[in-house]
């Protein structure tokens, strides 16, 4: 899958989980009690945490998001993982990676800070929203628009990033799936799901349905949140 269509993916997911995350019939006093804005920030994370899988992919679009910073980590971590598409593709690291943000964002200000600003570069790097032909602007818009991000959510409660990480990381998989080779969800277990319906990434199946598709369903989400609707009444 591209770099938009897991970002979207991500945010969607995100937006349509928040209902049933809140919903106190379910989870008593640890359903998510949110504003808008909180709702909001958590679809920027999960935007960028829908391409945090591809951090074992050092020629990947989100390698060149901080230039050789984010080109190395993803060196690393690609060896580390067996290359691309097998440990950071599963379903442990999902949750590891939710819970990890978690903390961070629990009781380390200037490390979430850190890895929201990362997130969001991420984020930015997926949708492909650069300068044709030039590296070093499409980089640096980047790093603006991530810092911009980071001071509007710094005063945010952001004790909940666990859930859209965890959102932003199952939407890539869930989308990995379906393309050839799927991903090896129940890792260190080899066994792959797959279940081919997007048959080549950047196809047209995936340029001209589901980017498409996804776009239309977040837009609409967003709007139900901002204009103060919970969304709740789907799930009735």
């Amino acid at each position: 899958m591209m770099g938009r269509t897991h970002a979207l993916s991500g945010a969607v997911l995100w937006l349509a989980a928040v209902p049933a995350l809140s919903r106190e019939q379910w989870w008593g006093s640890h359903a998510l009690s949110l504003s808008s804005s909180q709702v909001i920030a958590g679809a920027v994370v999960a935007a960028g945490a829908g391409l945090l899988p591809d951090i074992d992919h050092p020629s990947g679009r989100i390698a060149r998001t901080l230039g050789p910073v984010t080109r190395t980590m993803c060196r690393w971590v690609s060896r580390a993982a067996g290359g691309h598409r097998h440990a950071t593709h599963s379903l442990m690291f999902a949750l590891a990676m939710g819970l990890a943000m978690g903390q961070l964002a629990t009781h380390v200000r200037y490390g979430w800070w850190a890895a929201l600003f990362v997130l969001v570069g991420f984020g930015l790097r997926g949708l492909g929203l650069d300068f044709e032909g030039h590296e070093f602007w499409s980089g640096f818009k980047d790093c603006v628009l991530a810092g911009a991000a980071v001071y509007w959510m710094h005063g945010l409660d952001m004790s909940f990033a666990t859930y859209p990480v965890v959102a932003g990381c199952l939407a890539h998989l869930l989308g990995d799936c379906l393309t050839p080779r799927g991903c090896p969800l129940l890792w260190p277990v080899p066994w792959r799901m797959e279940t081919v319906l997007v048959p080549r990434t950047d196809g047209r199946v995936e340029r001209l349905v589901v980017v498409p598709l996804l776009a239309c369903v977040g837009a609409v989400l967003t709007v139900q949140i901002l204009a103060g609707d919970s969304l709740s009444h789907w799930w009735r």
